[in-house]
């Protein structure tokens, strides 16, 4: 029986009462063994939400929220939500990752654009071949594929 198994019989014995009094109150029942979905997500997972949250917002150059962003703005935005300090710019923040191949990238990763040895843009990593980026002047926040294999990855420590 996994700690999963055993939260109706918790209830039970806490009864229906302190159940529904709890969910009235937006509490919550701690069960040992059993991670809070809060507390289950990632650093990065939780800064790949923020920045999906962000959906729509404007580009601005120079911006870091939490209405306008640039690209590393919006990357910081979302690290320092949650509980990741970056540095400002793109390459900067490459400079601050621990570097990892594309087979070995997760959702909630840093992707880095560069030409050459230049890093010129940054966005995160959302899976199946997308990020959740700030574009250019004009756009805005949005999902996007992956256009172009000069890509490096990057993950905040």
């Amino acid at each position: 029986m996994t700690a999963l198994d055993r939260v109706p019989s918790l209830l039970t014995r806490a009864g229906t009462a302190s159940a529904l009094t709890l969910a009235a109150v937006g509490g919550s029942i701690a069960v040992p063994g059993v991670a809070s979905q809060a507390s289950a997500a990632t650093t990065a997972t939780k800064a790949l939400h923020v920045a999906a949250s962000k959906k729509g917002s404007p580009y601005q150059w120079g911006a870091t929220g939490p209405k306008r962003f640039d690209c590393s703005g919006l990357t910081l935005y979302s690290f320092k939500k949650a509980g990741k300090k970056l540095p400002r710019t793109a390459a900067a923040q490459y400079n601050k990752t621990r570097h990892i191949s594309s087979s070995h990238r997760k959702a909630g990763d840093l992707v880095f654009f560069h030409s050459g040895s230049y890093v010129y843009h940054v966005g995160i990593y959302a899976g199946k071949g997308k990020i959740w980026h700030a574009p250019k002047t004009g756009d805005v926040v949005r999902l996007q594929k992956l256009w172009t294999k000069s890509v490096w990855y990057g993950r905040v420590r």
